[in-house]
């Protein structure tokens, strides 16, 4: 396909409530979208990286200034057969994941829309429904935090993961567990330790959590390699892993026995389609997470929890729990708490929301 017109938004949507992890609180998540045109067709394509350099260097604005600068001049004008070939055009780019994610979703998109077939299909996707879990942040106290738990459980969804940094942490189990002794449980740390609070993290093990998640800093593999040898509870990372070469040495060293793949963070599809395969052949746990997409990206992850080799509840939060002008349209909806069907059209089958779209962009640039 012959890359014809390139538009692309950054966009800054409010949030119903602050949400609170080790990283800070947010009342916005932020996001690039791209529109790729060829041939009388479109494909869309989001990624979010948020509005500040704390999940990871990337933000919403370094990600559209590398973009607009360096991405859409390689792209423009230019035949490209497949998702492989754009991402070997990107590679002389360095780093930069969430950037080449939003152009490798909106290429998806649009060869699945050439070639009139669902994403799910394309991708290799045998699950009929994807499974899901819910995350809570940290929230105003404890009662506040059983009440949730104790809401999404009654409705159906199979397991929860909670936010873990200091000041809410073996207290906070401690109260859960009280009430909830054998909920399918797992923390996310992001990055908030080091090996010097193993003695803490050597005492989650009595938890029976499902894993912990990122408990060291955001690059490392040895260090969690050190620690997964020294406790018992499964260790998944999620920072650490950028590329599938990060993916293979760190199965590699023992630094995981599980990765959570977020489309956005490794640099698209076509890079979470490898790591999830070398998953299933290393025998290496495997689910996906997001970064607060609005329904473009939520239904790419939804997509990526029918692959075969997906064995836990991934993490696609309901279309209300954030925002209350969703920028995705049509919004996905669960068919019951837990559990999503994928519709049964060409591509993602979702577009902006215009109206939602012209309210929050903050950001234009067309070529």
């Amino acid at each position: 396909m012959k890359i014809e017109k390139i538009t692309m938004y950054r966009v800054c949507n409010p949030i119903k409530r602050p949400y609170t992890t080790a990283f800070g609180t947010q009342k916005a998540f932020n996001s690039i979208l791209v529109r790729l045109e060829s041939e009388g067709l479109s494909g869309w394509g989001e990624s979010a990286p948020g509005g500040g350099p704390f999940f990871s260097y990337q933000t919403d604005q370094t990600s559209f200034l590398i973009a607009r600068d360096f991405i859409i001049p390689q792209l423009l004008h230019r035949e490209i057969a497949s998702p492989e070939e754009l991402q070997e055009i990107l590679s002389p780019i360095r780093g930069h994941e969430f950037a080449k994610a939003a152009f490798d979703v909106a290429f998806w998109d649009l060869l699945c829309r050439k070639r009139n077939i669902p994403l799910k299909k394309a991708i290799g996707g045998t699950k009929p429904k994807a499974e899901v879990g819910y995350c809570f942040g940290v929230l105003a106290n404890f009662d506040e935090l059983i009440a949730g738990i104790d809401r999404v459980t009654k409705a159906g969804y199979p397991r929860v993961k909670l936010k873990f940094c200091p000041g809410w942490e073996c207290d906070m189990l401690d109260a859960v567990r009280s009430v909830y002794p054998k909920l399918t449980i797992h923390i996310d740390c992001n990055s908030a330790y080091t090996l010097d609070d193993l003695p803490m993290l050597r005492s989650l093990d009595k938890y029976e959590l499902a894993m912990i998640e990122q408990p060291l800093m955001h690059d490392d593999m040895i260090d969690h390699a050190k620690l997964q040898k020294q406790i018992a509870t499964p260790v998944c990372l999620d920072e650490t892993i950028c590329s599938l070469q990060d993916a293979r040495q760190a199965i590699e060293i023992g630094a995981c026995k599980y990765i959570n793949i977020k489309y956005a963070r490794v640099g698209g599809i076509t890079n979470s389609l490898a790591i999830h395969k070398l998953c299933g052949e290393t025998g290496t746990g495997c689910w996906l997470g997001g970064m607060g997409e609005s329904s473009l990206g939520t239904t790419v992850v939804a997509n990526l929890c029918t692959l075969p080799y997906v064995n836990y509840p991934s993490d696609i939060s309901p279309a209300d729990k954030f925002y209350a002008e969703n920028l995705g349209q049509p919004v996905l909806l669960t068919d019951q708490p837990g559990t999503y069907t994928l519709r049964d059209q060409p591509g993602l089958d979702v577009e902006p929301n215009p109206a939602v779209l012209a309210k929050y962009r903050q950001e234009e640039y067309s070529a």
